[in-house]
């Protein structure tokens, strides 16, 4: 089955087509990372009204570096939540009049489960059950995933996911945007053991990252003398080595756990070098795989959503016009549309 995926959820705006659920024949992605940058953060209004100019010409790239056009395409998978609503609407309401208009079914899918199936679109695939690790700007979640459209939630961050965490962290430091990207680069410099910043409720498998937040806000404002220039790549290694310890231990935990030995790590944030680093090193040691999408797929793609649609339709799924958007859908309780 030829499937093209529409993804719109936040800001990027991407289309790929994909082939039997693991074959990437497109992927393509608009990003609007210089429209925000100077507001240092996405701005959901601006958002919305830069999806509706990019989305059809990055649609019809997407099928041009495919090679196929619409008529090839047998379904559209669309993201229809968690998101920002206004963009949400942009993608699902051009998937919805393509599907009518070339009598073609639909799809939507969740976003979340779009992060994680990504991996099957990688040079190694896992088999299910696998313990799942989405980290984002939106979302630090750990799930048992027993299958497609089938997860247990067994870990969830209590305030700010692990990427707006980064965010954060970068604009207290005046560093620019996108924040988690800054300081992936800078800490690669840094000496992570330069601040001993805390790390919270480490006996559960629930996250929470705001105290960690206020403890860099609060190292700046009681620093006498003020940070110097060539201290910020220890401060920031540091920072994100408080973040990365978290989630790997938390993860691992959750595969003992559970007594399963795969783990998947996704999300923008799983395209972090020390994290990805951190990963391979400390599952080595436990015996446990780890299953990493490139980083090109961890970031908000049209392609992790053709996988997850694929799926839907082989399985006989067919979504309805009047399916709205969602800007909150928790993956455990996936339902049927």
């Amino acid at each position: 089955m030829v499937v093209l995926g529409i993804e719109s959820s936040c800001d990027e705006t991407a289309a790929a087509v994909v082939s039997d659920g693991t074959v990437l024949l497109s992927n393509v992605i608009a990003s609007q990372i210089d429209v925000h940058r100077k507001y240092g953060g996405v701005v959901p209004e601006i958002a919305s009204r830069k999806h509706i100019e990019a989305i059809l010409p990055v649609i019809a790239e997407a099928l041009d570096d495919a090679k196929v056009s619409l008529a090839d395409i047998e379904g559209i998978a669309v993201t229809r939540g968690p998101g920002l609503i206004g963009s949400l609407l942009i993608g699902l309401s051009v998937a919805k009049s393509i599907a009518f208009a070339r009598k073609i079914p639909f799809v939507g899918v969740n976003h979340i489960e779009g992060h994680i199936s990504a991996i099957f679109l990688a040079e190694r695939k896992p088999e299910f059950p696998f313990i799942a690790l989405v980290v984002s700007g939106g979302h630090t979640n750990i799930y048992l995933a027993k299958g497609f459209d089938n997860f247990v939630l067994m870990g969830q961050t209590r305030d700010d996911a692990a990427g707006e965490a980064f965010d954060k962290a970068a604009k207290m430091l005046d560093l620019g945007y996108p924040g988690g990207v800054v300081i992936d680069r800078m800490a690669q410099a840094g000496n992570p053991g330069y601040v001993k910043f805390p790390k919270a409720m480490r006996g559960s498998l629930d996250f929470s990252f705001s105290g960690l937040k206020t403890a860099l806000l609060y190292y700046i404002k009681k620093r006498e003398p003020p940070i110097r220039e060539d201290e910020v790549p220890h401060i920031v290694a540091s920072y994100q080595d408080a973040i990365v310890e978290v989630l790997v231990e938390k993860t691992l935990n959750a595969a003992k756990e559970s007594s399963v030995p795969r783990i998947v790590v996704s999300g923008g944030v799983a395209s972090n070098t020390r994290l990805r680093e951190k990963f391979y090193e400390e599952a080595g040691k436990e015996g446990m795989e780890v299953f990493l999408p490139p980083p090109v797929l961890c970031t908000d793609n049209a392609a992790m959503i053709a996988v997850v649609g694929d799926n839907l339709l082989r399985n006989g799924e067919r979504h309805s016009y009047d399916m709205n958007a969602v800007s909150r859908w928790p993956l455990e309780s996936l339902e049927n549309l």
